[in-house]
């Protein structure tokens, strides 16, 4: 540890963002960046503790205190290497990622962590920008072929060390780009997309083949990929979206989330025939049903569009301002947490129960019937949720994102074509326990990332390739050189 009283005199400072008269214009990141100097200072308030518990919220097993002391050092390469070894792609993490690793931070205790993200972020794009990242190439190639079925981050990161491993790799990819959710799910003003393009390339080079437009079990029968395969990675995410089959559903203006960021994300990347498949909220009353992160991309992406009004509604309780640190510290805590999207503007309202969509003649949405809730526990300690009598309201709405998170893969297609077991959640079953883990009960198919443990984030997307990776190198040759 460089500077041990580095806590007690450097405040934690964050990255700033543009004004949101400036940032809501386009569709371009808005963060504004630390210098190196100020980046080195905040490394500086790393404490080195003798038990990280940073360690105990980061999915990826970062080593956040050495590099937090590099940084400070002023010993970026090193620092880089440092990250790389536990994370693919700290691109995506250093921008989309909630962070858990600082909510666990010694000094979150009195609300002050490191900016763990924030040096993570600065980590990486100084090494691009010095030509650091360079592609791994394989010294040896082993001769076997494994199908990586989705592109994701949990994907790319299994095709990208099964590549250096020595396996020819070929990720398919249903959509017209390479990056599933990540690509377009997240919207441009979040994650810009170039910073995956520039990442492909380095897996270009390590040897990885991608193949878009290309639905496996639709356009591409599995009995071809396994006449070509020796392994096959199940990759494609938990894509089966949460619906509210409540009267007026098929009404015009009522859409799951993530059609509506698919189609706006593809028109600002210039995808073909975007423009005419995009769901517009211009001059729109917008009502997002559902709080999570995908909620807030609604937000930010209607703002954006021209949206006249933005409302969110949530089932739940409004959370605590703060947590009782005694109770939940180092774990995730439920708290009230504000998006930048949220910042721009948007009213917010808990405890909200939607009840019925309205329409006009023509079949288009005019408003929405909702009630408020109350919560409470049963003699059994099990919350149950109650309509407030005479507590009915209405919001005008033209158009609705349903965001109330996804169930499961979608198993139609490839996974019943394999007839893969599912567990109670329908999830591809698959164990992360033993030497082979991930391995479905099918011979030679693995599962990982959001397609065996449900939504999730990025982060443990990334988590799981790595380790599906090491399971598939061990299946493949008996041993692996990959990291656990």
């Amino acid at each position: 540890m460089g500077r041990p009283t580095g806590f007690i005199e450097v405040k934690r400072a964050e990255r700033g963002y543009k004004s949101v008269a400036e940032r809501t214009k386009n569709f371009k990141e808005f963060v504004v960046d630390f210098s190196d100097e100020q980046v080195a200072e905040q490394g500086a308030r790393c404490m080195d503790c003798g038990i990280p518990f940073c360690h105990t919220g980061c999915p990826v097993d970062n080593h956040i205190p050495d590099w937090n002391d590099l940084v400070y050092t002023g010993q970026w390469r090193a620092a880089l290497d440092q990250l790389h070894s536990t994370n693919n792609f700290p691109e995506f993490t250093g921008r989309i990622c909630p962070a858990p690793c600082e909510e666990s931070c010694t000094l979150n205790i009195t609300n002050e962590p490191v900016t763990i993200k924030t040096i993570e972020h600065a980590i990486i794009e100084k090494g691009w920008e010095n030509n650091w990242v360079t592609p791994q190439i394989a010294k040896h190639k082993t001769g076997k072929r494994v199908a990586v079925i989705g592109s994701g981050p949990a994907g790319l990161a299994c095709a990208q060390q099964l590549a250096r491993a020595g396996h020819q790799i070929d990720v398919y990819e249903k959509q017209a780009r390479i990056g599933g959710l990540l690509r377009y799910g997240i919207p441009d003003f979040k994650l810009d997309k170039s910073v995956i393009d520039r990442r492909m390339g380095q897996m270009r080079r390590e040897g990885v083949h991608f193949h878009t437009n290309t639905h496996v079990g639709v356009d591409l029968p599995m009995w071809k990929m396994w006449r070509k395969f020796d392994a096959i990675v199940l990759a494609g995410g938990s894509e089966k979206p949460r619906d509210l089959p409540i009267e007026g559903r098929d009404l015009n203006g009522v859409h799951f989330a993530m059609d509506f960021l698919r189609k706006n994300t593809a028109w600002v990347q210039g995808d073909e025939n975007a423009k005419k498949q995009l769901i517009s909220a211009k001059g729109k009353n917008v009502l997002v049903i559902g709080g999570g992160d995908t909620g807030s991309d609604c937000i930010g992406t209607s703002i954006r569009q021209g949206a006249k009004s933005v409302t969110q509604i949530e089932i739940m309780p409004k959370p605590p301002e703060q947590e009782d640190k005694g109770l939940v510290w180092p774990d995730w805590p439920n708290k009230l947490r504000t998006s930048s999207s949220q910042q721009e503007g948007c009213e917010r309202q808990w405890s909200v129960l939607t009840k019925r969509f309205v329409g006009d003649k023509k079949g288009g949405l005019t408003s929405v019937e909702c009630v408020k809730v109350e919560w409470s526990k049963d003699k059994a300690d099990q919350w149950v949720m109650q309509e407030v009598p005479k507590s009915n309201f209405t919001i005008k709405a033209e158009l609705v994102t349903l965001a109330m998170g996804f169930v499961h893969p979608v198993q139609q297609g490839v996974l019943k074509e394999l007839d893969v077991e599912f567990d109670v959640r329908g999830n591809v079953a698959a164990s992360t326990e033993g030497e082979l883990a991930y391995h479905s009960s099918v011979e030679g198919v693995f599962a990982t990332g959001d397609t065996r443990r449900g939504q999730s984030l990025v982060v443990w997307a990334i988590r799981e390739g790595r380790q599906a990776a090491r399971s598939v190198d061990i299946y493949l040759q008996g041993d692996s050189q990959l990291p656990r």
